[in-house]
């Protein structure tokens, strides 16, 4: 379990049972009493406030209130949430938009600066326009659900995505490229990158990617994607 499934985990755990003990949550959990300090330590910075009580009858307790504050979604999460909405947007099927713009603002509102920067550089990278009514859709698949942040670390970081992709005939070839923004035409989703190899711009459905990879240690440099007229830039909900 990672850190981040960890400490969720542990807020579950507090919430259900009103006081825990670190004995409970080692169990629970199913990480070392060490790990469970760190954590408990890491969620009181993030703003939880989390009272403990030492000997018998002690325990650890989450005030519930601090819950209403704390908004613990990282950049992915966000992005996720604003480029579904979008394209949804897209295909003109979003109802209650203005309570959606507000409940994305109050979220983005609340993340710390450097996130709110971070997000606003992908938000920068997404497009959305109409898909053609020759092209198959029959044969969509679920989108590696690793995708996202992966593309996250090398759009921001500017380091190279390595992948493996399927064609329309099911052949499977490996891929490195330099991601340069996510084009949403519903129902599709796509990665648009630079292939070195090929000199060019490649459109990669992201259905068709398994296995992503940020290669550290490499960079590149953005670069003005030729998009289509009826391509534009998504609507921008962080305000």
């Amino acid at each position: 379990m990672n850190i981040r499934l960890r400490q969720d985990a542990i807020v579950r755990c507090l919430r259900r049972n009103g006081t825990s003990t670190i004995a409970e949550l080692v169990q629970e959990v199913g990480a070392s009493r060490r790990t469970i300090l760190r954590d408990l330590n890491a969620l009181r910075e993030e703003g939880f406030v989390i009272h403990s009580e030492s000997g018998r009858g002690g325990g650890v307790q989450l005030d519930p209130r601090s819950l209403q504050t704390s908004v613990r979604l990282s950049v992915s999460e966000v992005f996720a949430l604003l480029i579904s909405v979008s394209s949804m947007y897209a295909i003109g099927n979003l109802p209650f938009s203005s309570i959606a713009d507000t409940a994305l603002a109050k979220i983005e509102r609340a993340l710390p600066q450097d996130k709110l920067h971070d997000l606003r550089q992908l938000l920068g990278c997404l497009y959305v326009g109409k898909l053609a009514p020759q092209v198959d859709v029959t044969n969509m698949r679920e989108m590696d659900p690793e995708l996202l942040l992966a593309f996250e670390n090398s759009f921001l970081k500017q380091q190279h995505l390595r992948f493996q992709y399927s064609d329309a005939k099911d052949k499977v070839t490996n891929r490195t490229v330099e991601p340069q923004a996510v084009l949403i035409l519903p129902p599709l989703w796509y990665l648009v990158a630079w292939d070195p190899k090929r000199d060019d711009f490649r459109h990669f459905r992201m259905d068709r990617i398994r296995n992503p990879e940020v290669i550290e240690g490499t960079t590149f440099l953005r670069r003005r994607v030729p998009f289509d007229a009826h391509v534009s830039p998504a609507r921008n909900l962080a305000r």
